[in-house]
């Protein structure tokens, strides 16, 4: 019978493939993080690993499970920078992910996060929350319009398609920028003229080398001193340092961030920096596409050790 480490709780329904399929499922009866060691000694007792983004699938996890039983781990999120691909190739592990399911929710909060830090919604809440409000004034909460302006994306994948679909309900200027053409309208070849020309600026790419800080220091002074930074990607795409100096000088208008380096700690200046509007990394947050991330993954799973191959198979 083939078993599967479950590392955390999820949403109810999201292990149903592995249930109908009579698999072992091998989790806490709390929700808690399984600690390295014990990735490391639980992955030779087990035939697949079910992760989550926090779960660091190291090589040294992935050598281990293959001297024993282990043939599959699969992430339920889009990313799979947490896992060692290189370790999983040679090792004759698969890797799955959960692609396309978490778009429409990621695109939703990308725009939530735009049009919130363009009207300083967080120091208009803070100043009511605070008492500081004493009445409607004239010149008071002063933010910028999303309607009308230009958004810039950086990636322009499933999620950055949805959130470019999106901005046309706000009468945005869409353009984006990819390391090739991709042949659609609005098409920016060098990231620095899209970063010149955007109000907003939304990130979109995996983390990888290339990717590791892309936005930092000179690409913020690059953008326009009303331009707003939104990143729903990775934390580590941004120099948070860079970034907060933006902010603190007005080099840039405001922030909207749902990813951070190093999370689930966050930068302190990061915490003080004016103009920001943060979120915990609740891109994916419902419940409908939870649900279907744990059963994407889940049917990745299934899929290898049936000795299928799945279409969320990561072949990167």
């Amino acid at each position: 019978m083939s078993r599967v480490l479950v590392t955390r709780h999820l949403t109810d329904g999201g292990l149903d493939p592995l249930d109908e399929a009579g698999f072992t499922l091998v989790r806490r009866p709390v929700d808690e993080p399984y600690t390295h060691a014990e990735l490391v000694a639980a992955a030779p007792g087990v035939d697949a690993i079910l992760c989550l983004l926090t779960d660091r699938i190291t090589a040294e996890v992935i050598e281990a499970g293959a001297a024993g039983r282990l043939q599959v781990v699969a992430t339920a999120a889009v990313g799979y920078d947490n896992i060692d691909l290189d370790a999983a190739r040679s090792c004759d592990v698969s890797v799955c992910n959960t692609p396309g399911v978490l778009d429409q929710s990621t695109a939703d909060v990308a725009i939530l996060l735009a049009l919130a830090a363009c009207r300083l919604a967080s120091d208009a809440e803070r100043d009511l929350r605070q008492g500081q409000w004493t009445g409607w004034g004239f010149l008071d909460h002063l933010g910028r319009d999303l309607y009308g302006s230009v958004l810039g994306l950086v990636g322009y994948g499933r999620i950055g398609r949805e959130v470019a679909r999106r901005a046309e309900g706000f009468g945005m200027e869409v353009l984006h920028h990819t390391r090739t053409n991709t042949g659609y309208p609005g098409y920016v070849a060098e990231l620095d003229d899209l970063l010149t020309a955007a109000d907003v600026v939304s990130l979109h790419v995996p983390l990888t080398e290339s990717t590791h800080h892309l936005i930092g220091a000179r690409q913020l002074a690059l953008m326009k001193p009303t331009a707003v930074l939104v990143n729903t990607a990775r934390g580590p795409v941004v120099d948070e340092d860079a970034l907060v100096v933006a902010l603190e000088n007005g080099r840039i208008h405001a922030a909207g961030l749902d990813v951070y380096d190093g999370e689930p700690a966050i930068y302190r200046r990061l915490l003080a920096a004016p103009r920001t509007v943060l979120l915990p990394h609740i891109g994916s947050a419902t419940t409908a596409t939870r649900t279907r991330m744990a059963r994407l993954a889940a049917q990745g799973i299934c899929d290898v050790l049936a000795g299928r191959v799945p279409p969320n198979l990561v072949t990167s």
